[in-house]
């Protein structure tokens, strides 16, 4: 068993005991992979801090040693992926355990040691300057584990499809060029046909879908290529290997899908909330998009029952997208944060209050985004040609601020949308940005009559153009 040692008998930086103790059975825990420095009050100890191994028998022996000390909550730094066995064992031995955030906790520096950390952890969590982070319970954690394996599995299946059209431009074959997915039906069709041996352009050219909207004699010019042995067999590994991925992807989707019907429905979950009408509830189905499949609506209705809003009829979202937001924010949003503009906060799509002397010194939002707030840039990426009201919106940020910074307003606008669908139990309903849309255009052509006055002009309606 590896040896626990006693780091420190007293308490550095007495003078900040002043401050009045909110939480006198508190500790704070510093984890490294392989060390845990572990803080407890001075009263509770001979020894303020101990040094534990990582093993599983070292997280017994933190438990057992906290309990000694009548610890009834610990405070530990949100580090890597370290943290989580810890925290999982001492949630279990019934300790309130709080995931804080490292930029909370930055000591003074030139005074900074393992031993340090941990007395300052316990410090600032017994006088009550700890902010827990949000975790969601044990089963949408489980969940949010699995969607995030297939968002990696899927980023491992496009890097494939990248070595594959890679192996294609060093044969000189332009299918990319004349089929816009290569990994749609008759892109697969074609390249499992060359690596069956089938090189003649005039037979490939036929495997065309009728959708395809080249013609087969374009397709055989594309296909028309120098097959070679070394580049072949680059595109039979990357296709394989894709394969192999996407048969993970689908095993990794049905064990979602099979987590998700497990979840209680959000009516049974809290009687405050009433359930949907019957119209809405049972509306009649509808196709969702998914990764280019269409698939039953049963999905979207299970994540409908989940959560208690069919998400998936905002702009932009689809069942990929409603299933990151329950498995990151939990299904009960307006709970588990007191306003629209918290949760927006929490996604890191507002401005950070930073002011000195009276001037904004930096108004951007924070680095390093949250995963669900890449998902929600994902979502708004796709309206650049939608045909809603958030699509005209998001079209005019993009010519104002600029692509990125109109993504980030609108995660900000999808953050205020999702908790007020949430809050008030309603569907989305288009017609309200559809009324927002037009006081725009209202409030342009008064702007524009008020230029054309100030010039001597005036403006007259015309009647609008007739397609041909």
């Amino acid at each position: 068993m590896p040896k626990v040692k006693n780091v420190s008998r007293k308490r550095a930086g007495r003078t900040t005991q002043s401050l009045p103790v909110l939480e006198p059975d508190a500790a704070g825990a510093d984890i490294h992979p392989t060390s845990i420095y572990v803080g407890v009050p001075e009263d509770r100890s001979s020894v303020t801090v101990r040094s534990f191994g990582t093993y599983t028998t070292d997280l017994i022996d933190i438990a057992n040693w906290l309990a000694e000390c009548k610890i009834r909550t610990v405070a530990m730094e949100s580090t890597g992926v370290y943290w989580i066995p810890l925290f999982e064992l001492l949630e279990e031995r019934g300790f309130e355990v709080l995931l804080v955030n490292a930029h909370h906790l930055k000591n003074v520096p030139g005074r900074k040691s393992d031993v340090a950390d941990s007395q300052w952890i316990q410090f600032l969590h017994a006088v009550g300057l700890l902010r827990a982070s949000y975790r969601p319970p044990k089963d949408i954690c489980a969940l949010r584990s699995m969607v995030r394996q297939r968002s990696m599995l899927v980023r491992s299946a496009s890097r494939c499809v990248q070595h594959m059209q890679k192996a294609l431009d060093q044969m000189n074959l332009h299918l990319h060029h004349v089929v816009s997915d290569i990994t749609g039906v008759t892109g697969l069709a074609i390249i499992d046909s060359i690596l069956d041996g089938e090189h003649n352009p005039a037979v490939l050219c036929t495997l065309r879908n009728p959708g395809i909207k080249k013609s087969e004699q374009e397709i055989e010019k594309a296909l028309t290529g120098n097959y070679q042995a070394e580049h072949l067999f680059a595109l039979r590994q990357a296709r394989e290997t894709q394969r192999h991925f996407q048969s993970h992807i689908e095993e990794c989707q049905h064990e979602i899908d099979r987590r998700v019907k497990e979840l209680k429905s959000r009516a049974d979950a809290s009687d405050d909330i009433p359930e949907p009408p019957r119209e809405q509830s049972v509306a009649k189905p509808k196709q969702v998009r998914r990764r280019g499949k269409v698939v039953a609506s049963a999905i979207a209705q299970e994540l409908e029952r989940v959560i208690g809003v069919d998400l998936t009829q905002i702009p932009g979202f689809q069942t990929d997208t409603v299933e990151a937001i329950l498995s990151e924010a939990g299904p009960n949003i307006p709970a588990d944060f007191s306003s629209s503009g918290a949760f927006a906060n929490w996604l890191q799509a507002c401005p950070q209050t930073n002011k000195s002397g009276g001037k904004d010194l930096r108004v951007k939002a924070k680095k390093g985004k949250p995963r669900l707030h890449t998902v929600l840039r994902t979502a708004a990426n796709a309206l650049h040609r939608s045909q809603t009201s958030l699509g005209a919106r998001f079209r005019r940020l993009v010519a104002r601020l600029g692509t990125p910074k109109a993504l980030t307003a609108m995660v900000h606008l999808y953050a205020r949308i999702i908790y007020h669908l949430l809050t008030t139990q309603q569907q989305y309903d288009e017609s309200v940005f559809a009324k927002l849309e037009l006081q725009y255009q209202d409030r342009r052509l008064n702007s524009l009559q008020r230029t054309a006055r100030a010039l001597g002009y005036a403006l007259i309606p015309t009647e609008p153009i007739q397609a041909v």
